[in-house]
């Protein structure tokens, strides 16, 4: 588990194993402050594997900018490998008004996002 050197942000990352993907489930408010433990876990992942790359955003309540720039630089190490899941209404709506959803690809839920079949 990766998480936040300021624990009062309350950010943490879980991640597991399933179905052939590696699941990050994200909690908590990611800013400039608290994104690195996100940042790491893409770079270990685009270093450790082959499979798709699921982040489940399901729990994030504020992300910032930073935040943003972290996604891009995973998508930049793992390509079509990384795949946004579960978006919660912040981010869903973060999602919506910057347009992100050109750049990665994002899903309903983390099982939509295993079992997608992506070009490569």
């Amino acid at each position: 588990m990766f998480s936040s050197p300021n624990e009062d942000r309350a950010v943490r990352i879980s991640t597991r194993q399933e179905r052939g993907a590696l699941v990050l489930t994200v909690s908590g408010d990611l800013d400039i402050d608290s994104v690195a433990p996100l940042g790491l876990a893409l770079t270990s992942a685009a270093a450790d594997g082959s499979g798709p790359v699921v982040v489940d955003l399901s729990g994030v309540g504020f992300a910032d900018s930073t935040t943003v720039n972290v996604l891009l630089q995973g998508h930049t190490a793992l390509r079509d490998r990384l795949r946004l899941a579960a978006p919660s209404p912040f981010m869903r709506r973060l999602i919506d008004i910057i347009g992100l959803d050109s750049a990665l690809s994002v899903l309903p839920t983390v099982d939509d996002a295993i079992d997608a079949v992506l070009p490569s």
